[in-house]
């Protein structure tokens, strides 16, 4: 089978959220952790999610492995390819969103694609080109705070536009009120002004299906996983999908059960809190014992022993913001979060080891982590938890359940819900 969407996602997490969109509007997807090999062939599945690990690395270094995954994506057949980011446009001011977006615009010999990461029912949402957080802008949500992408501009337009080679367009709310139609007419209009990117505004799961239509015939498209809810139909109505599939299947699930948590993000922290609350058996990493050289994971799994087993546990090394920057003063930003994921990692494998065969796992750089250590390769996409978080199931040996959680997404009973959700 001949992929439809190809699709590259710069974290773990935010392919499965991507992976989950796609599944709920019918498409069968499988994510691939890292880019495949040459001769790899593609897996049974209309979509394919390539989760790289590319969102903080040098922009040269993301380019270059996103520019692999689009070539072995175009080879086995995508006939679309969807750059994925974060719905909080998680970047710096050099990249890497727009300077991976422009070389897969030259490596497609596209002249035009979007830049939308509006998720609105996890509450992002653009108006006038500025991505509001809920009810506050973005540069005054805890994203102001992010230990590695501290985002303290809330113009998507100015943030792009400084990643950019060409200026950057808007497709504003007056136009995406008014549908698909007056979307792809103001797109005309930016590529006759010499325009590569634009921000498209969406406040309603209306306007990203209305976005969806009007890209129907971008080479690229790129977003948050929002606004790829549209891009399904467009096959469906061209007789390339076929409509009523349960593309969320998975097998039963069974096995040992713990949560690893590494986000600082307001809402990782929440879910920590009530877990806790509700008096269920949890370990927090020292970060200070980390920084002087202690053995933290042996030390987590040593009081994991006896107390894993089918109801769930939580180790996590989340910190407030002052913790994490005192981190990052002593070590510096990168290696600070480096010996977060390496403990987390090396946590995980002994929780395997031991027989964990359910892993809910919070934080992007956390994730990318653990699935890398664990030598997961690809990963069906199952029913979701909460908006963009769904249970995945590894291909190969040992199987494990997995929920790759974005730091910023689900309520505060995410992690108790999730295993019920599983059964």
């Amino acid at each position: 089978m001949a992929i439809l969407l190809g699709c590259i996602a710069d974290d773990n997490t935010g392919a499965t959220d991507l992976a989950s969109t796609l599944v709920a509007n019918g498409m069968r997807t499988i994510q691939i952790v890292s880019v495949p090999g040459a001769d790899q062939p593609a897996p049974d599945a209309e979509a394919v999610v390539v989760a790289l690990k590319s969102r903080t690395i040098p922009a040269r270094d993301a380019i270059d492995q996103s520019l692999a995954a689009c070539k072995w994506l175009r080879r086995n057949g995508a006939r679309q390819i969807f750059f994925k980011y974060c719905s909080t446009f998680d970047s710096t001011d050099e990249g890497n969103i727009g300077p991976v977006a422009e070389a897969l615009l030259d490596a497609l010999a596209e002249d035009f694609s979007v830049a939308c990461p509006a998720f609105p029912v996890n509450g992002r949402t653009i108006y006038k080109g500025y991505l509001f957080v809920g009810d506050v802008l973005l540069s005054e949500s805890g994203m102001r705070n992010h230990p590695l992408t501290p985002m303290t501009d809330s113009s998507l337009v100015r943030v792009l536009d400084r990643q950019s080679k060409t200026a950057v367009g808007l497709v504003d709310y007056n136009d995406v009120d008014k549908g698909a139609g007056a979307i792809r007419a103001r797109f005309d209009e930016l590529r006759a002004e010499g325009r590569r990117l634009a921000i498209l505004d969406a406040v309603s799961d209306r306007h990203l299906r209305e976005i969806g239509t009007a890209c129907d015939g971008l080479g690229l498209v790129t977003g948050g996983s929002g606004v790829a809810m549209g891009l399904p139909e467009n096959f469906r109505r061209q007789g390339l999908l076929a409509p009523g599939i349960d593309a969320a299947t998975l097998p039963p699930a069974s096995g040992k059960a713990a949560i690893l948590a590494g986000s600082c993000s307001q809402a990782t922290l929440g879910q920590i809190a009530q877990f806790m609350k509700a008096g269920r058996p949890a370990f927090r990493i020292d970060s200070q014992a980390l920084t002087d050289g202690a053995d933290v994971a042996a030390e987590a799994l040593g009081w994991a022993g006896d107390k894993l087993g089918e109801e769930p546990l939580l180790i996590y090394s989340s910190g407030t913001p002052e913790e994490v920057q005192a981190m990052q003063a002593k070590h510096g930003r990168e290696e600070a979060g480096a010996m977060i994921e390496r403990a987390m990692a090396a946590i995980a494998k002994g929780l395997v080891d031991a027989g964990a065969r359910r892993l809910v796992v919070a934080g992007g750089e956390t994730s990318g982590a653990v699935v890398e250590t664990l030598g997961v390769k690809a990963l069906r996409i199952g029913q979701e938890i909460d908006p963009g978080v769904p249970w995945t199931l590894s291909l190969g040996e040992p199987a494990l359940f997995l929920a790759l959680k974005s730091g910023n997404f689900g309520g505060p009973d995410f992690f108790e819900k999730s295993f019920k959700v599983l059964g």
